[in-house]
């Protein structure tokens, strides 16, 4: 069953869905004008812009509710395993997927803002919603639905459960069982509240969080800050091959680089999208900006900070596809979370594995809970307003059973489900925002001129002759209720 696994992720992670991954970016780059770049400022002016409703939650929200699925288990764990498959050069290719995907993650957050729609009085989106009603294919929006549901319910919570019992118990000595048990009672009361409690945990949870992993990284970065250029070099030199020890391997460094900087900040995969569709605002084009903004703060602060403080301490193993360890700096240690304990445990040996196992459980808790968001959202499209009380009980009862496998088994296998479920989504979802790019650039373009001539832009999705976009056809009525 392993090896079939492992073929079968061989086959959705090709060099096809690399080159994907990274020309996607690169169109909506330029096709836009690079405004992760132009627009930088006005991507955080609009991240506390905007106040909750009755239907939808603030833009600072969604944002949040975003984050904490993008910031989790890859940021520390993933960060590592890029390095230890692909040398230290992979961690390039995650700052240049993050730079890239962040256009991608703009448009796709347009689209789901442009196609949401209330449902049991919340806004509902997300790639399901703009395909079936921006590409009028319902096989193809029915099947990325089954195929997030699947992922988000099933193969992608693992992951993250994996991570937090084998990181609580390198610091704690806790069983993985009772970790288990601990982790599923916690999610259990949250996800019963729906997205409002998810939402509102998220806004506390993650800022927290984020900003004490980062405080500690910064604290490890400053005592070795005379080696900041030294590391940039050799991260440089390995992404292209004029390293001597990892020249080899240039192909394994950008393969595994934009994957686990797509698994990290999920920029095109097609899950945040979700979060963006729940958000409160005027125009679509305000949260497509706030969520290309969450991947820099995903990858190019929290990724940058791990692989830092990983690379400075030379905690870490790099394995040669084909003739074993290039290097072999922990011996006996697979890749994963305890490079980065043993990193801030050189520096703070009284706390460090307990503080990443601390910082792991909250970044991996809050993406659980956020999976779980964006499973449900698919079973609300799948039913369409039809009772789905029971199918949201065996989701929930289906994502307590991944979290408590994740806890208990080997991680290796874990983290290849989740690869495949992160790499169906990306392959649909790229394609479906590929093919409606006319529809989101349209949108983009009718935020910018609103902008210059002076206005708080408003939407209305009838002067660009969007249809389906039934939430904004009568906007002028809808705008009156916005909180700008």
């Amino acid at each position: 069953m392993e090896s079939v696994i492992y073929w079968i992720n061989d086959i959705v992670w090709s060099k096809a869905l690399v080159i994907l991954c990274l020309g996607t970016g690169l169109f909506f780059s330029f096709r836009l004008k690079f405004p992760q770049v132009r627009l930088f400022k006005e991507m955080i002016r609009l991240l506390f812009a905007t106040k909750k409703s009755k239907e939808g939650i603030s833009s600072f929200q969604a944002f949040t509710l975003a984050i904490s699925g993008r910031i989790g288990t890859g940021n520390i764990a993933g960060v590592a395993t890029a390095i230890a498959m692909g040398g230290p050069g992979a961690v390039f290719w995650m700052w240049t997927i993050a730079f890239l995907g962040s256009a991608s993650a703009i448009i796709e957050a347009t689209l789901a803002q442009t196609y949401k729609e209330v449902s049991k009085g919340e806004f509902r989106g997300g790639p399901a919603y703009y395909i079936l009603k921006g590409l009028k294919s319902k096989p193809f929006a029915v099947l990325f639905a089954l195929a997030t549901i699947i992922s988000c319910g099933f193969l992608l919570p693992s992951v993250q459960s994996n991570s937090i019992a084998l990181a609580v118990e390198k610091a704690f000595n806790v069983d993985t069982v009772y970790t288990a048990v601990g982790v599923c009672i916690l999610l259990a009361l949250i996800i019963i509240g729906g997205v409002k409690r998810i939402s509102s945990v998220a806004e506390i949870v993650v800022p927290f969080m984020a900003i004490s992993y980062i405080v500690m990284a910064f604290i490890i970065i400053g005592l070795n800050i005379d080696k900041v250029p030294e590391m940039f070099s050799l991260i440089l030199s390995s992404a292209f091959g004029a390293d001597a020890t990892f020249g080899g391997i240039v192909g394994s460094a950008i393969s595994w680089g934009v994957q686990r900087g797509i698994y990290s900040n999920e920029a095109g995969q097609g899950t945040a999208p979700h979060a963006a569709a729940a958000a409160e605002v005027s125009h679509p084009y305000k949260q497509g900006l706030v969520q290309g903004f969450s991947v820099y703060v995903d990858t190019l602060f929290v990724c940058t900070a791990t692989a830092l403080m990983i690379l400075f301490t030379n905690q870490y193993n790099v394995l040669h596809p084909d003739s074993g360890f290039l290097v072999e700096n922990l011996p006996g240690i697979e890749a994963g979370a305890a490079f980065t304990q043993n990193a801030v445990s050189i520096h703070f040996p009284a706390f460090g594995n307990e503080f990443v196992a601390v910082a792991l459980m909250f970044f991996a808790f809050t993406t659980v809970m956020a999976y779980y968001y964006i499973a449900e959202s698919n079973i609300d499209f799948l039913f369409k307003g039809r009772k789905s009380r029971y199918a949201i009980w065996i989701l929930r009862l289906l994502i307590l059973v991944s979290v408590y496998l994740g806890c208990i088994n080997s991680a290796k296998v874990a983290w290849t489900l989740g690869d495949i479920g992160v790499g169906l989504m990306a392959w649909m979802n790229l394609v479906a925002i590929l093919l409606l790019y006319k529809k989101a650039v349209a949108v983009a373009d009718d935020y910018e001129k609103q902008k210059k001539q002076g206005l708080d832009p408003q939407f209305n999705g009838t002067e660009l002759n969007l249809q389906h976009a039934e939430y904004w056809n009568n906007s002028l009525d809808n705008n009156t209720k916005h909180q700008q």
